[in-house]
């Protein structure tokens, strides 16, 4: 469980990091996610809804981490869980094309690891 743990809290970080360098350079980030900024508003978009995406599942998965606890990783499954299914339904509306395969794959191993995190972390039973 120990591992498991390490995974999660360091799967938790980076999605922090994510999170952080789209607040601080939205129109870099959008860059590396293939998207087109268009001014303010798209800025703000990024800053407000991808940022919130990968704060929410880092902080979750991070504290899910440091206590033990797979019951905070339900929601970070959802999300992810959510924008894989959007890139699978992209693959079916758009076609296939390379340089989906990535991200997807990133998805996949991240929805795994997180239910594996929320079915085998239960939080010590209290005296």
């Amino acid at each position: 469980m120990l591992a498991l743990r390490i995974v999660l809290g360091a799967l938790g970080l980076l999605s922090l990091m994510v999170a952080a360098r789209i607040l601080v350079d939205p129109s870099a980030a959008a860059v590396q996610f293939g998207l087109l900024v268009n001014g303010e508003l798209g800025q703000a978009t990024l800053r407000a809804d991808v940022a919130a995406l990968f704060a929410a599942t880092g902080g979750l998965s991070a504290f899910a981490a440091l206590k033990g606890d797979g019951r905070f990783l339900l929601g970070p499954v959802c999300l992810i869980g959510a924008a894989l299914a959007g890139r699978l339904l992209n693959l079916v509306a758009a076609g296939f094309t390379f340089n989906q395969v990535a991200p997807i794959l990133i998805e996949v191993v991240t929805v795994a690891i997180l239910a594996a995190g929320f079915r085998s972390l239960r939080p010590a039973p209290k005296a």
